[in-house]
């Protein structure tokens, strides 16, 4: 037996009108538009968190394989994941490890612990005069210059900007305790 359908019920028209398709169109386009500069924000915040807990991660195993090994622990700004680099900000990579001779650069016989990768393309980190090449931690888990100076100072990661916008910092104290702040920089 067919299926009956009131003659009120039915429909000659089905799917949408080309008016209807356009202003559909047009509210999602105005929504996209809108979105869009939010989400580029929240990429670029993700990017500067997750580029200063990387590094930051690096400098509290530093800290405690010094405190474990009993001797100087290094972190080297390092292109290749090998030798330290004179030239060249953090972004381009760094090496932990056991710098047994303290001359602040990795060797071939001393034992690279960590390789940290380069960072974003638009991602800047760089260091204050004192840890501008390399942090050294010591055995009682402060940081230490070649010279035998305490060594603190603050490292700034940035998206690559003529304008203002967000920054992480990493404070680095004479006790060798790294803290991570969150601040406004003027450019990068």
């Amino acid at each position: 037996m067919p299926l009956h359908i009131p003659a009120h019920c039915r429909s000659r028209h089905s799917g949408f009108t080309l008016t209807e398709l356009l202003l559909s169109i047009a509210i999602s386009g105005v929504l996209l538009a809108v979105a869009l500069p939010s989400l580029g924000s929240v990429m670029s915040s993700t990017r500067l968190n997750s580029a200063s807990a990387e590094f930051f991660s690096s400098l509290l195993l530093a800290r405690s394989e010094a405190i474990k090994r009993g001797a100087n622990v290094t972190v080297c700004k390092s292109a290749d994941g090998v030798a330290c680099s004179l030239a060249g900000g953090w972004e381009q990579g760094w090496v932990v490890f056991g710098d047994t001779n303290e001359d602040g650069l990795h060797d071939p016989a001393e034992t690279v612990i960590h390789r940290g990768a380069a960072l974003d393309g638009k991602v800047r980190l760089t260091g204050n005069l004192n840890v501008a090449r390399y942090i050294t931690f010591t055995a009682a888990g402060a940081t230490q210059l070649t010279s035998g100076a305490f060594q603190a100072g603050t490292l700034t990661f940035c998206r690559e900007s003529e304008t203002a916008g967000p920054a992480r910092q990493i404070i680095l104290s004479a006790a060798g305790r790294p803290r991570l702040h969150k601040l406004t920089v003027q450019s990068c």
